[in-house]
């Protein structure tokens, strides 16, 4: 019998993909969220929108990431531009500064 007849050398512990999370890439979801704002009608926001979404869900099928994990990262992902939306748009409303 061989080394390499042996079952522990043929052996390969099972791996799982993590990624990085999408809602804490903070440079994507700032310019998103800035181009959203800029966008003078609903329908040129949703298109984009659609756009950024295809994007990424290709970007995390290539890399091998399943189906319900996509779902969770792109509701995150959109929580967090969501999130700078507002806060933008509350830093623009308050004039004199945080004094």
């Amino acid at each position: 019998m061989s080394s390499t007849d042996l079952p522990l050398f043929s052996w390969q512990q099972p791996c799982k993909l993590v990624s990085f999370p999408l809602n804490r890439r903070v440079g994507k979801v700032r310019d998103v969220a800035l181009k959203l704002l800029e966008k003078s009608t609903d329908r040129h926001a949703e298109f984009y929108r659609n756009q950024v979404t295809d994007a990424l869900l290709r970007q995390l099928e290539r890399i091998g990431v399943s189906e319900t994990d996509q779902d969770e990262q792109l509701g995150a992902f959109w929580e967090s531009v969501r999130e700078e939306m507002l806060r933008l748009t509350y830093r623009g409303s308050r004039p004199g500064g945080a004094a």
